[in-house]
């Protein structure tokens, strides 16, 4: 494998930082039953052999679906089993299977892992990746990089690429069928991406993933993401709890996948994913939270540090209503936990991005972000109570 691609050291011009960059993938496709013409898209972009990354569930649903519309538009399939965890060990595994297969696309379908290591796997064969997310818990599937794990689970790093999916296919039928808590996950990490886009296209020393200054176009993404989940979030939760795909459901589907998979890439990253990062240290946590869960405790402790404590409270009531955790109890953590607290500060720390706050970041600062946000969660669960919360549950 060639040296690691870094984004900045392409797109970055050190000699002017004004520079701006946006990226994002070449086809998105969203619908009910969309899964169905994925064989038409493989066939029309001129691909003879296809690989299909799922797990063994998966290769008993949405993948057998994918295989069969693959092979009636005459393409061939070559399934390959993922074993569970976007780990170096897994992708090479992988990638000696496909390879051997000959095949000249590959799909990634399922949640975060798959589509990590999809992108990974497809990198190394040197072919293009589709993906096709069965959750929209998180706006990754857009995005040119991956999380990397060990083989234990333990986050190891990232990895990106020169070039976003080729496409990515969201089947709202297969999300509808989801549990409610993905979706509800999903909005939690998109609504980072407007309040962190926003901080950043404010602090003109502020970066965005690319190493670049954020356009004007992924910073209004970032404000249509925001808007559409304050609109249509409690009613597209309600069309999960129902099975059912409706026009707010498409709508939080594409915000948490697409809007927010571009908005965070190009508008760029701050507080609420460091505060996300910073949980991750916990293992009583990284094992029971999803990461968008995480991200929405995060973005209340970024707007109280910000000093903004109204927009602070408009973003924690819209949480409880949906099912967020808004206070550290409800993250199985308690203020008096002072060894616990102070590790996740640490944690948050040590996220580059935290440097496009436009002010100096502190211990101090990042604790009482973090204790105030959770302050004013228990007085929102106290007058609103957390049904939804333990309903999701």
């Amino acid at each position: 494998m060639s040296a690691p691609f870094q984004p900045a050291s392409i797109y970055a011009n050190h000699a002017d930082p004004s520079v701006r960059v946006m990226i994002a993938p070449t086809k998105y496709i969203q619908g009910p039953g969309v899964l169905n013409s994925v064989g038409s898209l493989v066939q029309q972009l001129g691909f003879r052999k296809a690989g299909l990354l799922a797990s063994r569930r998966g290769h008993t649903a949405e993948a057998a679906t994918a295989k069969a519309a693959i092979e009636a538009a005459g393409v061939a399939a070559a399934p390959t089993v993922f074993g569970g965890e976007s780990s170096l060990p897994e992708i090479e595994a992988r990638v000696a299977d496909l390879r051997e297969q000959q095949v000249d696309v590959l799909l990634a379908i399922g949640g975060g892992k798959p589509v990590d290591a999809g992108k990974c796997i497809a990198e190394r064969l040197g072919v293009p990746v589709i993906i096709v997310p069965t959750l929209a818990s998180n706006d990754a599937p857009c995005s040119a990089l991956s999380v990397i794990y060990t083989e234990d689970g333990v986050m190891a790093g990232a990895e990106f690429f020169p070039t976003n999916p080729i496409a990515v296919i969201v089947d709202t039928e297969v999300i509808a069928r989801a549990p409610e808590r993905y979706l509800v996950a999903g909005i939690g990490d998109a609504m980072a991406t407007y309040y962190e886009a926003k901080v950043c296209a404010k602090n003109a020393d502020a970066r965005n993933v690319l190493g670049t200054r954020p356009t004007l176009t992924a910073t209004m993404i970032g404000q249509l993401c925001a808007d559409t989940l304050y609109e249509h979030g409690e009613a597209a939760c309600a069309s999960v709890r129902d099975g059912k795909v409706s026009e707010a459901l498409e709508h939080i589907v594409e915000a948490n996948t697409l809007l927010s998979g571009i908005g965070f890439e190009s508008g760029g990253l701050a507080g609420a994913h460091g505060y996300a990062q910073g949980y991750t240290v916990l293992p009583e946590v990284e094992e029971n939270y999803l990461h968008g869960e995480m991200v929405g405790m995060g973005v209340l402790a970024q707007l109280m540090m910000e000093g903004n404590p109204d927009e602070a409270r408009r973003a924690g009531e819209f949480f409880a209503r949906v099912g967020l955790p808004i206070h550290l109890g409800q993250m199985g953590l308690s203020a008096s936990q002072t060894e616990k607290i102070d590790a996740v500060v640490q944690g948050a720390m040590s996220f580059t991005p935290f440097s496009n706050l436009p002010f100096e970041v502190d211990a101090d600062k990042v604790k009482q972000g973090m204790l105030s946000a959770s302050e004013m969660g228990e007085a929102i669960t106290a007058e609103q109570g957390e049904e939804a919360f333990l309903r999701i549950r």
